[in-house]
């Protein structure tokens, strides 16, 4: 069993939640109302995502914005 990388910037902790909800792409896609094509190619890195399609991502998973720690 691998240990897990922790992600270390938003879109890499977007990519990680995805995976860690154990949902495919295409429930992501519809539950989050973004368009399929966009999330699988965020997903394999070919693209990014717009700010709108990332909050909604975001919202959809339960995820939340939060400034860091000092020191973190």
């Amino acid at each position: 069993m691998g240990m897990k990388r922790k992600a270390t910037n938003i879109m890499d902790q977007l990519r990680q939640a995805m995976a860690d909800s154990g949902q495919s792409l295409y429930a992501i896609a519809k539950g989050s109302g973004v368009d399929y094509a966009s999330v699988q190619r965020f997903k394999t890195r070919e693209r990014g995502l717009t700010l709108e399609s990332a909050g909604k991502l975001i919202a959809y998973l339960g995820l939340e914005l939060k400034p860091r720690k000092a020191g973190a």
